[in-house]
């Protein structure tokens, strides 16, 4: 078995997403070290961007620890500053909930990421009106599908509700 820790001045970025307003470097890292309920990334976000979309989850709880930088926290409909040291707490739920960091320093923020594991998510984009759906319920079924909110349909949509014929 590896080693239960790792330094974080040791680990490898080995994420990297260059998108415009969205670049970032994250080392992901908790299954390197034997997690298995919890996930664990290290993130560094260039002056004036962030790593991902306002977003909110329905199965997994986020916390983020600031290590250095400035930044800026969309948290529901409220902004807050960050600084080294704030802990963010990023419960379940919907857009209430919804969050963003974004780096509004002019240094790297880097930052603690730890959220609980689940084989099922769905993920709301409040700006996008988004809906994701993933779900990895082991090795060979990944599912990974966004759909935009406005593209709901009904329950039975393209069902038929005639009786099936039966063979005799």
């Amino acid at each position: 078995m590896s080693n239960p820790f790792v330094n974080l001045d040791d680990v490898a970025f080995d994420d990297i997403e260059e998108n415009g307003f969205y670049t970032s470097r994250r080392a992901l890292f908790s299954a390197g070290i034997g997690a298995r309920k919890l996930g664990y990334n290290l993130t560094e976000l260039p002056p004036g961007k962030s790593q991902c979309p306002f977003h909110s989850h329905r199965e997994e709880e986020e916390m983020f620890l600031i290590l250095d930088g400035e930044g800026e926290l969309r948290f529901g409909e409220q902004r807050f500053t960050l600084r080294r040291h704030d802990v963010i707490a990023c419960p379940t739920g919907g857009p209430e909930v919804a969050h963003q960091i974004i780096n509004t320093g002019k240094t790297p923020l880097r930052y603690l990421s730890l959220s609980t594991v689940s084989t099922t998510e769905v993920c709301e984009y409040p700006d996008s009106q988004k809906i994701g759906v993933f779900a990895n319920t082991s090795p060979n079924s990944h599912l990974r599908k966004l759909f935009r909110a406005e593209g709901a349909v009904e329950y039975y949509d393209r069902e038929s509700t005639e009786i099936p014929e039966r063979d005799a």
